[in-house]
C-alpha cells in the first residue's frame, strides 16, 4: 500500500513536466536554448536560491520520500517545470521545492531522485521521436547505451549523495552553480 502511493506520487509529480513539456517542445530546444546568458544567469540564480533555503531555518514534516504525499507531489512536479528553462537544475527545482513545502533534505533529494526517472526517460524518448528521422541506427543505439549507462552510473550515485547532503546540506552544489554560472557570464561579456 505505502509502495504504490509513493508510485502514485511520483507520478503524479512527473505529469505537469510531461504536459507542458510536451506543448513546449519547440519553445524550449529552438528559443531558451539558444541564449547562453540566460544559462548562466539561471545558474547564478538557482545558486543563491539553493543557498538560502538550504541555510534557513525549516523545520521538515516529511522524513521519508515514501510518505510524499500525491498532493505534495503534484505541487513539486508543477516546480520541476522550471528545468524547462536553461540553466534551471532539475534537481534543484524539485529539492527546493520540496524543501520549502515541509520535506527533510534527505526526503527531497531522494523523491528528486525517484522523479528523475520518468522524467529524464520521458524525455529523452520524446526526443528521440522527434528527431528519429535524422538519426541512423547505430547513432539511436549509441545514444540509448549512453542513457543506460548514465542511469546506471545515477542509482550508484545517489546512495552516497543522499548521505553527503544528509550531513552537509545543499552549499557545495549551490557554490559551484554560481562560480560555474560567473565563469560564464564573465567569459560572455568579455568575449562578446
Amino acid at each position: 500500500r505505502r509502495t504504490q502511493k509513493f508510485v502514485a506520487a511520483v507520478v503524479l509529480a512527473f505529469l505537469p513536466a510531461a504536459v507542458i513539456g510536451v506543448a513546449l517542445h519547440s519553445l524550449i530546444k529552438q528559443v531558451l536554448f539558444a541564449s547562453p546568458m540566460l544559462i548562466c544567469v539561471m545558474l547564478i540564480l538557482g545558486g543563491f536560491v539553493l543557498l538560502a533555503v538550504d541555510r534557513a531555518r525549516l523545520e521538515p514534516r516529511v522524513h521519508e520520500a515514501m510518505d510524499i504525499t500525491p498532493w505534495l507531489a503534484l505541487k513539486i512536479g508543477f516546480f520541476q517545470c522550471l528545468a524547462m528553462i536553461p540553466g534551471v537544475s532539475r534537481s534543484g527545482a524539485t529539492i527546493v521545492a520540496a524543501m520549502l513545502m515541509g520535506t527533510s533534505k534527505r526526503a527531497a533529494a531522494e523523491f528528486s531522485f525517484f522523479l528523475a526517472m520518468p522524467t529524464m526517460a520521458g524525455a529523452f524518448a520524446y526526443d528521440l521521436y522527434k528527431t528519429h528521422a535524422q538519426l541512423d541506427a547505430a547513432t539511436i543505439r549509441g545514444i540509448a547505451l549512453g542513457f543506460v549507462v548514465s542511469f546506471i552510473a545515477g542509482v550508484i550515485v545517489v546512495r552516497y549523495l543522499l548521505d553527503f547532503v544528509s550531513r552537509h546540506g545543499f552549499a557545495l552544489f549551490a557554490w559551484w552553480r554560481i562560480i560555474l554560472g560567473g565563469i560564464g557570464l564573465g567569459a560572455l561579456l568579455i568575449l562578446g
